[in-house]
């Protein structure tokens, strides 16, 4: 399901690019006819009049429904529906198996000429940045690569952007070069170079001749992250690519390549085992034979992420990339993480090394010796989600001394690496990852973060946002009931929960000022109340659920606690909210345990035992084996293992429940949590599948679906299920 799900929301973003960004709104204007137009109006008059509290509804008289009237319309056209898909089946079996497939065509065609994308926004906020480079000479032309949207250009500044990689195979971008010595050739690296829980994977490098009007591949497809993309300033021919490798699974491509036929061939000139990959490459600048390199080992699974390892370290080379020597001299030994790398431009026997250790300790190394001997200058490290989402270095072309790293807050050196200060900014989206410098403009930076492109003009002493990249990742959307116009609710990676309307009776159309945040952090899951647009349900990481009402704007958390002497319990980053068909008052949330509420998250009663098979992540492979306690572990911003992941109630049924799991369990209870059976073992699915969702028919009361997933083993297979007996057997339909 990983690629399906993350090439539709690709599709979303090339989709939104369709409006012109540089315009500051989201939609043209509502196009509403007399009837729907003079509907709005009344409502907006009772609202008036109501003086605040839930909006009202119209029919198509003008007057408010009750909610007892609206339900029975909706009853009404739920029953009309299921008579009109049984009349359907009817026809399709007495028409035979020849005119089923022909129907199938027409409907099939008739939904992907109808469907059309159009933006609704957010803009408020934009998404996540892979890297971002400038023209050194049009410093006005700009290329941001994006970790889930494609690549973007700007002419102008930042003015307008416009995407000019949506035709491509990759969504998720790595890095970006632009040739220096021709400024139409541009190479790009896909797959996203950091070891985040969320991240997308490539195919790749590709490479354009005219400035990203087209593309080619250039091989390398089974590296899945690219991390950085050198070119040799003599000779453009011969450029070298640091591939990370897959996160999910061992092997791949994986290391250091180099090609002298400009990516007609590639060449693996530095390597190690079979988890380890390049995640960074310098070249002295006075001498490009001369070549620094880390080697980074790492592996990500759905339990845990081990950072570091024995094959990783500092590398040089001094005849231009073709040997390599490891180097130590005052380098730390043993288990190493993520490394990144600087040559000083002013004096290139300046060398410095970021390095992450166990425990998420590491530190600040410099030689003045190209290399030879090192001296730790500092302590810090990058921290945050962890060393591994961060943890890139730039030294600054037009400051001797002064340095750049990625971190949660921007950090600066103005001593050679000696201490270390946040610029951040106090209105600057936090988790940065990508920096590019003006070539004539000293206090000029454009930096990269999961809020998107930032730019300063007075050295990090303010930040202006770019507004108008429409990169926000949205991990799970909702809609509502309202009336004129429905809304859109949906968590977004590291950019809150927000909710907005599909449409507004305003000439301007859609502006940010219709949307709102309903909770911060990363958001996951939404639900809003079907009888109370008002009341939403919104969750951010590790089940920290809240109620929130669209009204007064008042949230209030209403995670279920454990009892006195109760364990903690264990919730998914992802942490699914479900709204009973029955009762609309009735919610559930899942830790390890399915919890249910009868008064909208007031009070909780515990419906079920452990759902999950109780798992000791520390007792759990991986890169291949058991770790001692002490490796490389940075569990800080995972999610924790063993608990449910998705839920759902039969809307036929009252009480029919099914639950599935992060450890490869489907449960399912037909008596409101009384009883529960389990499926493990499913044909033709891998042992231990993440639920990613599981929705029971809303016409069939013994049918139900479920998407499972096993990208964090590296398969990237969609598995959809379908069983027809409530869940007591499966078979795959993808």
């Amino acid at each position: 399901m990983f690629k399906p799900l993350f090439a539709l929301l690709f599709a979303a973003s090339a989709a939104f690019a369709q409006d012109d960004p540089a315009k500051g709104r989201n939609d043209t204007p509502a196009k509403l006819g007399p009837e729907a137009t003079a509907e709005f109006e009344d409502a907006e008059k009772a609202k008036a009049a109501g003086g605040g509290g839930e909006e009202a509804k119209v029919g198509q008289t003008g007057k408010k429904k009750s909610k007892k009237q609206r339900r029975k319309d909706r009853k009404k056209a739920e029953a009309e529906r299921a008579e009109r898909a049984a009349e359907k089946a009817d026809s399709k079996e007495s028409s035979g198996a020849d005119a089923e497939e022909s129907d199938e065509k027409p409907d099939a065609a008739l939904i992907a000429g109808a469907l059309k994308f159009r933006s609704i926004g957010p803009a408020l906020m934009s998404g996540r940045i892979g890297d971002v480079a400038i023209d050194q000479e049009n410093p006005n032309h700009w290329y941001v690569a994006v970790a889930s949207g494609g690549l973007w250009k700007t002419t102008n500044a930042g003015t307008t952007f416009e995407p000019i990689f949506d035709d491509q195979s990759s969504y998720s971008m790595g890095c970006v070069t632009i040739d220096p010595t021709d400024h139409n050739t541009v190479w790009l690296g896909t797959g996203e170079n950091n070891g985040g829980r969320h991240i997308g994977f490539g195919d790749g490098v590709y490479l354009s001749r005219d400035a990203g009007k087209s593309w080619k591949n250039m091989g390398l497809k089974g590296t899945e992250r690219i991390s950085k993309i050198l070119v040799d300033p003599r000779d453009n021919d011969t450029v070298f690519a640091a591939a990370q490798g897959p996160l999910w699974s061992p092997g791949g491509e994986r290391g250091l390549f180099k090609t002298t036929d400009g990516g007609e061939s590639w060449k693996n000139v530095l390597s190690a085992g079979k988890w380890t990959g390049v995640t960074d490459v310098v070249i002295d600048p006075d001498d490009p034979d001369t070549m620094y390199a880390a080697t980074y080992q790492r592996h990500r699974n759905v339990w845990a992420i081990v950072n570091t390892g024995p094959e990783a370290g500092v590398h040089k080379s001094t005849d231009g990339g073709e040997t390599w020597t490891k180097l130590g001299g005052g380098l730390p030994g043993g288990d190493l993480g993520k490394i990144s790398l600087a040559v000083s431009p002013q004096k290139s026997n300046v060398v410095y090394a970021t390095i992450e250790l166990n425990g998420r300790e590491g530190g600040f190394w410099r030689s003045k010796d190209r290399g030879a001997s090192w001296t730790k200058t500092s302590d810090f490290v990058s921290g945050g989600t962890g060393p591994h989402y961060y943890q890139e270095l730039w030294a600054d072309p037009h400051r001797y001394g002064v340095l750049y790293q990625a971190n949660n807050y921007f950090s600066r050196s103005v001593d050679d690496g000696q201490t270390w200060e946040s610029v951040e900014g106090e209105h600057k989206h936090v988790d940065n990852h990508a920096v590019a410098f003006h070539p004539t403009d000293p206090d000029f930076l454009l930096v990269g973060c999961d809020g998107g492109v930032y730019r300063t003009f007075d050295f990090c002493k303010t930040w202006l946002f770019c507004p108008n990249l429409p990169l926000t990742q949205f991990y799970k959307v909702a809609v509502d009931y309202d009336w004129p116009f429905y809304h859109v609710a949906g968590g977004t990676q590291d950019n809150n929960s927000q909710y907005g309307p599909s449409r507004t009776a305003k000439a301007q159309g859609i502006t940010n000022a219709d949307w709102r945040v309903t909770i911060g952090g990363d958001g996951h899951d939404t639900a809003i109340d079907p009888e109370d647009p008002n009341v939403i349900y919104a969750e951010s990481q590790k089940g920290y659920v809240s109620r929130f009402d669209r009204a007064t704007g008042e949230a209030v958390n209403i995670q279920p606690q454990p009892e006195a002497g109760e364990a903690a319990y264990r919730f998914n980053w992802d942490t699914p909210i479900e709204i009973s068909p029955h009762d609309h008052k009735r919610i559930y949330v899942a830790s390890q345990f399915l919890h249910r509420s009868d008064d909208r998250g007031d009070s909780w009663t515990k419906i079920s035992p452990d759902l999950s098979r109780n798992k000791n992540r520390y007792e759990m492979p991986t890169m291949g084996r058991v770790q001692s306690i002490d490796a490389g572990y940075d569990l800080y911003a995972m999610s924790q293992h063993s608990n449910i992941t998705s839920v759902d109630e039969s809307p036929v049924v009252e009480g029919l429940l099914y639950v599935g799991t992060d450890d490869g369990q489907i449960h399912v209870s037909e008596d409101g949590g009384e009883n529960w059976s389990t499926t493990e073992n499913i044909y033709g699915v891998p042992d231990y599948y993440f639920v990613n969702d599981i929705k029971a028919d809303r016409h069939d009361a013994d049918t139900v679906y479920a998407c499972v997933d096993d990208h964090k083993t590296g398969d990237f297979s969609p598995y959809v299920l379908k069983s027809t007996d409530r869940g007591k057997s499966w078979r795959l339909i993808s």
